[in-house]
Order: C-alpha cells, then sequence, then structure tokens
C-alpha cells in the first residue's frame, strides 16, 4: 500500500471535519490513502468530490469511480498508477511533470478524468505534448490522404471522377499499378535525358554542322526530344488533374519540372525565329546558356525517392545549423587568409599576392581540399595552415550531428506513417469483412424465417 504522508499545520484544530477526512483509492491494484485537506485544494477535481460526497449516495459515488466497498470504504478505479502517481504531485506541488515512458496523449485523457486541467503540466512537458500531437496529426492527415486515396467519396459528376482519376495516375504511385508503371517509366525517362545530356558533350559523339562547329549527334537530339515530349505531357497531365492549380504551380517540385521543360521550347524558338530577330552569335550564347539549365531536370528524381526527400527535409530543418558552419568557415577563411598573406610576403617567390586572392587557398585547405596551386612556402606560413586545416575539420564537424539527428527523425516518422497507414487499412479491411459477414448472416436469417423458405423446407421433408 502507497500511502500519502499528511502534511503538518501549525493550526490544526482549524480544520473542518471533511479536510480531517482520508480515503482509500485503488488505482489499477495500487492502494493509496489520501487525505482530504490535500485534495480539497483542488475542489473541482473528481478525487475532491469523492471525498466531499454523502457516503451513502451511492449513485453520486458510483459516477465517480468504478467501484466501491463499503466497509473498507474503499473506492476503486481501473486507471493507469504510473500516470496517476504524476497527477497526484499537483495537490502538493501545484505543477505536474509527466514521467518518462508513458504516452502524453494517454496522460491528457488520465487528467481529463480526474478532473485536472492542463495549465497545471510543466512548460517542457507542454512542448513534448505539442510535439505529439503534431505528430500524430500529420500521421492522421497522411492516414486520411492515403484512404481518401484509395478508397475516396464518389464524385459528383463524371468530368469530376475523371480529374481524380488521372491525379491518382499521375501522383500516387502507390495507387495502382498503373500509375507504379508510369512513376517508373518516368524514373527512365529522367535517367535516359540525364545520360544523353552528358553523353552528347564528348567530342567523338558529336558531329561537325556546315559551318565546322561540332553539335549533338542527330540520334542524341532525337532521344532528348523524346524525353521532353515525356516530361511536357506528364506536367501538363498533372497540372490540369490537380485540384489546386495554384499551389501546384507554386510548388518547389513543380517548379523544377517547368524549370526542366521550358529550356528545350526555348532554344527551339530562337533557333527558327531568333535569327531573324538579332545576331547568330548572340542566339548561339543564348541557346548554349539555355542548355545548362537542362541540369535542373536531375532533380525530378527528389519526387520518385523517398531518400531524396527525406535529406531535403533534413537540410532544410538544419538551415541554423548550416548558418552557423558557414558564419565558422567565413571567419576562419577571412582570418587566415590574411594571416597567410601577412607571413608570406617575406618570401621572394610567395604565391600570396592579395587577400582576396588568398580566400581560394583558405577555402581549399580548411574543406581539406588542397589543390596545390597555391600553398605557403615560410614557416610561419605551414603553422597558419596547419592550424587553419585543424579548425576547418572541427567547424565542419561540429553541426553534422544535428543534420544527422534531423534526418533520423524524419526518417522514423516517415516508416510511423506508413505503419500507420497500413494498419488503418487493416482494421478497415477487418471492418468490412465483419460486415459483410453480418449482412450475410442477417440475409440467410431473413430467408428461414421467409414463408416462401419454409413451404420449401416441408415439400423437401415430405417428399
Amino acid at each position: 500500500m502507497w500511502t500519502i504522508p499528511k502534511p503538518r499545520y501549525k493550526n490544526c484544530n482549524s480544520l473542518d471535519t471533511r479536510d480531517e477526512a482520508e480515503i482509500a483509492v485503488n488505482i489499477g491494484g495500487v492502494r493509496l490513502v489520501l487525505y482530504g485537506d490535500v485534495l480539497n485544494r483542488y475542489p473541482e477535481s473528481r478525487l475532491a468530490e469523492l471525498i466531499n460526497c454523502s457516503t451513502l449516495n451511492y449513485d453520486i459515488i458510483y459516477s465517480l469511480c468504478d467501484d466501491y466497498d463499503p466497509g473498507k470504504r474503499e473506492f476503486y478505479f481501473d486507471r493507469d498508477p504510473d500516470a496517476f502517481r504524476c497527477i497526484i504531485d499537483v495537490y502538493y506541488f501545484g505543477e505536474i511533470h509527466i514521467k518518462r515512458g508513458i504516452c502524453p496523449i494517454c496522460f491528457i485523457k488520465e487528467m481529463e478524468f480526474w478532473k485536472i486541467d492542463q495549465s497545471y503540466l510543466d512548460e517542457c512537458c507542454k512542448s513534448d505534448l505539442t510535439e505529439k500531437e503534431e505528430e500524430l496529426a500529420e500521421i492522421a492527415n497522411k492516414v486520411k490522404l492515403i484512404l481518401d486515396d484509395l478508397d475516396g467519396v464518389p464524385s459528383v459528376n463524371r468530368s469530376a471522377r475523371c480529374q481524380k482519376f488521372l491525379w491518382k495516375l499521375m501522383e500516387k504511385p502507390e495507387s495502382s499499378l498503373p500509375a507504379r508503371v508510369i512513376a517508373i517509366a518516368s524514373f527512365l525517362f529522367v535517367l535516359v535525358s540525364s545520360l544523353v545530356m552528358c553523353v552528347g558533350t564528348i567530342p567523338e559523339v558529336q558531329m561537325e554542322d556546315e559551318e565546322g562547329d561540332l553539335v549533338e549527334h542527330p540520334t542524341l537530339e532525337a532521344i532528348e526530344t523524346a524525353c521532353i515530349g515525356w516530361f511536357t505531357v506528364e506536367y501538363l497531365l498533372r497540372f490540369m488533374s490537380s485540384p489546386n492549380k495554384l499551389h501546384f504551380s507554386l510548388s518547389f517540385m513543380n517548379i523544377i519540372d517547368f524549370m526542366a521543360i521550358i529550356p528545350f521550347y526555348v532554344v527551339l524558338t530562337l533557333t527558327y525565329l531568333g535569327t531573324a530577330m538579332m545576331d547568330l552569335a548572340k542566339v548561339q550564347q543564348a541557346v548554349q546558356a539555355l542548355r545548362i539549365m537542362r541540369i535542373a531536370r536531375i532533380f525530378k528524381l527528389a519526387r520518385h525517392s523517398s531518400g531524396l526527400q527525406t535529406l531535403t527535409y533534413a537540410l532544410k530543418r538544419s538551415f541554423k545549423e548550416l548558418g552557423l558552419l558557414l558564419m565558422y568557415m567565413g571567419i576562419g577563411i577571412f582570418v587566415f587568409s590574411a594571416l597567410g598573406y601577412t607571413l608570406e610576403q617575406s618570401h621572394p617567390e610567395t604565391l600570396f599576392s592579395s587577400i582576396p586572392q588568398s580566400f581560394w587557398w583558405a577555402i581549399i585547405t580548411m574543406t581539406t581540399v588542397g589543390y596545390g596551386d597555391i600553398y605557403p612556402k615560410t614557416t610561419l606560413g605551414k603553422c597558419n595552415a596547419a592550424i587553419s586545416f585543424l579548425c576547418g575539420v572541427i567547424a565542419i564537424a561540429l553541426p553534422i550531428h544535428p543534420i544527422i539527428n534531423n534526418f533520423v527523425i524524419f526518417y522514423n516518422k516517415q516508416r510511423l506513417l506508413e505503419t500507420a497507414a497500413k494498419h488503418e487499412m487493416e482494421l478497415m479491411e477487418l471492418q468490412s469483412s465483419e460486415d459483410s459477414l453480418v449482412k450475410a448472416t442477417r440475409k440467410s436469417g431473413a430467408l428461414a424465417s421467409s414463408p416462401l423458405h419454409s413451404k420449401s423446407r416441408i415439400v423437401e421433408i415430405t417428399v
């Protein structure tokens, strides 16, 4: 039995009979003795109502507890004893701390049962509770989206149904086999397009035009055109089936998709129409500049890779750590480049001609690259280089741990979302099978009780 010690007061005679009373409660098999003067500090709580109610009014007693033993005057509650040990602290300390290992959401339900306001939670516990609520809300939204994709509410008209079907086909690879095939095909087109862009720069593969300039091979251009055609049709279908056109257009990944498509058409326009408006040399320069933008299509792989999405989220959540890294590196580059320039001025063959030119040496030294195109030649300059190298390693290593933590947190959250969605689908399938079984049972019972069915059974027995 766990007994709460009764606090000592200087004037105990001033307490009324209710404050001097004590009750025994049994919380999930754990027996506790509580005193009225402690419980009455929060008269609106369940325990205060219980100690102040009449022991002869069993209706009120059983509305406040699960069971009651009049002989022992013991009240039984089928609740979590570990959570109650935390909640009882509010009567003594005026605040509540959630112990490690207790689910915050379940603890809030326990507080609501004992009629204790959430404002008594300590600030650290409130932050944990808010984080857990946001995580559960995100899980619920994810599950809702998956369930809507798999078995959504029927649309009002045919066009809306077609739009939703097309949206699921282009955006939800897990919704059906054709959607998964389209996603794999899009992934392969991105890889082929990127490969063609790289192979097209090899001089041995290129061909000479009428003016003797090297241009891409016609076969590679045909493959590039086919890939761009696929990307264009895919983008237009996704745009037309999008439920929110403005949100679709402003999405980061959709902007990348647009930037990967538009250079091809701009180059095509400049090639056939630009020569009539400007000099051919300027047109070729513009074409070459726009061709560089084709590298943006490699980011389309993030749409089909959960790993790249997780890495992007981790970097987005680590802007503060990355900012600290850039600040440390910037200070180190400025300091060590200035020191390197000053210390190397005594050498007649110094490679440090100015401080801005020394920035390059400081960058490649602190990042442990070291191309060797510029290096110190004096003893003090070499010592400065060694210190800059060590400082660079430390500055780069410091923010790695928070970035890894953000990656692990988001990765675990994604797996939790997938597990919750899978569990929800299993529950729905189980519920649907039970409903179908109940309907079949009712149908068979209705047939058995019908007069026609009874008559047929009599005829069968007679025969």
